[in-house]
């Protein structure tokens, strides 16, 4: 008797022209969504912060030069993500998936009820812990259950949806003024949203190539004790690779890190926009950027990962060096729009190169440290950016100096494999 064919997706989620090339199963559409709606609540949290910021700081009396600082403290979160992150490739992924989010929901709905600076700071800490964690591990699930072909176009696809969760953020912003408890509320209606995922996410499976490698892990678990012989086993068999993977991380997170963070308050408070006109600039700006991520991702699949990580990591440093340059008027949407695509387009591609290009047994490790590296270098360049406004009395120059550092991820990314179109197992054997 032959076994009857898979369901295909139907993607009524998404218009045509921004449909894979390549038929997707029902059930792949499936896990893609449970773990790609994460991202959408990862986009909304973190931009929260940055919207609300001047609203946040008023409230909790956060002198100027440590709006910086401020934001590097959470990313020390990343350091105890990294460990949850890398338990996944001893415990699973869709154990550790369900706990990360349940935790981020709980941790953001306490947000909201934060009364001091204290408060808020630790809160947030835990947030990310969990959160960071919850995105270390999306892009693992995603590329280990689907085929060569849509790799491209599924960090594309998780890349817009980090972004509509900032679109959303931005349209919730739009009504702070109205809203009951003003930026609190914003942040329960994130945990709203987290605490709905969990609920949905019981029916998310395990992907496939780890149960395969299941009984090996275990006995390697059962043997040597776990996370930490896994990073040293993977740092042994594949020290150049994982070098250079960091390198690029590191120099990237410095270089973007105060420009991503802080552009929604430099819009309010040095280009005088309003609550208003910041969504009004945000949401059909954030759609078109959308549609050019989904686009770049599938491209990315044709042209190759690497050149098209050049080609965004470039864009990305070329823009955000005119935004903060003290440019006004009309200049500011095309600005906004390039860089914060560009932006979302590169992390998303290099995220998912990282963990393409080696074996299943330490995806979930080199995804985390590669986004631990990064996220902790942008912690770096916001601390530095306090001492540089005080050097410079302007977040514009002040920022732009971190841009300098995306030089060095530009001279680094042509020496590592390229993955695109490539079957996981013949880039690095399991």
């Amino acid at each position: 008797m032959s076994t009857p064919e898979p369901e295909l997706a139907k993607f009524y989620w998404l218009p045509p022209m921004l449909r894979p090339k390549t038929a997707m199963t029902r059930n792949e559409e499936r896990t893609f969504l449970l773990v790609g709606v994460a991202m959408l609540f990862a986009g909304y949290d973190q931009n929260v912060y940055g919207f609300a910021l001047p609203q946040i700081q008023a409230s909790l009396h956060i002198p100027e030069n440590q709006i910086g600082p401020t934001v590097s403290l959470f990313r020390f979160a990343t350091f105890v993500a990294m460990l949850l992150a890398l338990s996944a490739d001893l415990v699973g992924r869709r154990r550790l998936l369900l706990l990360t989010v349940f935790g981020q929901a709980a941790f953001t709905l306490a947000t909201a009820f934060s009364q001091t600076y204290a408060q808020f700071v630790w809160l947030q800490v835990l947030t990310r812990v969990f959160g960071y964690a919850e995105e270390m591990l999306c892009i693992v699930v995603v590329v280990e259950e689907l085929s060569a072909s849509l790799r491209g176009w599924s960090a594309g696809a998780l890349s817009a949806m980090n972004y509509t969760g900032a679109g959303l953020a931005s349209l919730c912003f739009a009504f702070v003024t109205i809203l009951p408890g003003g930026w609190r509320a914003l942040y329960v209606i994130g945990a709203g949203g987290l605490f709905f995922l969990a609920f949905l996410r019981r029916r998310l499976p395990e992907t496939k190539r780890f149960q395969a490698r299941q009984s090996e892990v275990q006995r390697l678990h059962a043997r040597i004790g776990g996370a930490l012989e896994m990073v040293r086993r993977l740092l042994a068999e594949h020290p150049g690779r994982i070098a250079l993977i960091l390198l690029i991380a590191g120099a990237w997170g410095f270089a973007v890190g105060p420009a991503t963070v802080l552009q929604n308050k430099y819009l309010q408070q040095t280009l005088h926009f309003l609550p208003w006109q910041t969504t009004l600039l945000a949401v059909p700006g954030g759609l078109f950027a959308l549609w050019l991520n989904i686009l770049m991702g599938r491209a990315s699949d044709r042209i190759g990962r690497r050149l098209s990580i050049f080609l965004m990591m470039a864009l990305c440093g070329a823009g955000y060096a005119f935004f903060y340059s003290g440019f006004q008027g009309w200049m500011i949407p095309p600005l906004w729009i390039v860089s914060f695509f560009a932006f979302f387009s590169a992390d998303a591609l290099m995220a998912a190169l990282a963990i393409e290009i080696v074996p299943t047994a330490y995806r979930a490790t080199v995804g985390g440290l590669r986004y631990m590296v990064e996220i902790f270098m942008g912690g770096v360049a916001l601390w530095l950016e306090g001492f540089w406004y005080d050097k410079f009395h302007a977040h514009g120059p002040a920022i732009s100096v971190s841009l300098l550092a995306i030089a060095i991820a530009l001279a680094g990314i042509f020496f590592l494999p390229e993955p695109a179109g490539r079957v996981l197992e013949d880039i690095s054997p399991a």
